[in-house]
Order: structure tokens, then C-alpha cells, then sequence
């Protein structure tokens, strides 16, 4: 990990993946840490970058119980 970043969530030299939950909601995720359990991998891995860009594209109600979001009661 670079010494610029504590978490490596945000560091750049690292390749990401964009997981999806059931309740619609993204998470960009490290390509070395296992895929966390109720999400699938949906791009990646690729550049931290390019994974931003596809949530924000793909993304529409950030709010997870916005109307007509997956999960939903």
C-alpha cells in the first residue's frame, strides 16, 4: 500500500471492483479483499476511477429506500 493512504480503500494503485447489494446500494471494493458476504461483483476489476464513474452512471437514488429501489419493504 502506498504511504500516502491509510485506508486502502482509497488508494489509487490498487485495482477495484463495484459490488452490489440486494438493497440496490454500490461499494467500490478492493480487488485483493474477498467479496463480502450478500454482495456481487457488477465491473471490475479495474481502476478505482473507472469503478467511480460506473456507480455514478448506474447509481440513480443514492438513498437505498428511495422509491422503486430493490429491497424495499
Amino acid at each position: 500500500m502506498s504511504q500516502d493512504y491509510v485506508n486502502p480503500f482509497d488508494d489509487e494503485q490498487y485495482r477495484f471492483s463495484v459490488l452490489r447489494n440486494a438493497r440496490g446500494q454500490y461499494s467500490l471494493w478492493p480487488e485483493f479483499a474477498e467479496l463480502p458476504a450478500g454482495w456481487e461483483s457488477r465491473f471490475g476489476p479495474a481502476a478505482r476511477a473507472e469503478c467511480v464513474e460506473y456507480v455514478e452512471r448506474h447509481w440513480q437514488a443514492i438513498n437505498p429506500f428511495a422509491p422503486g429501489v430493490a429491497g424495499n419493504a
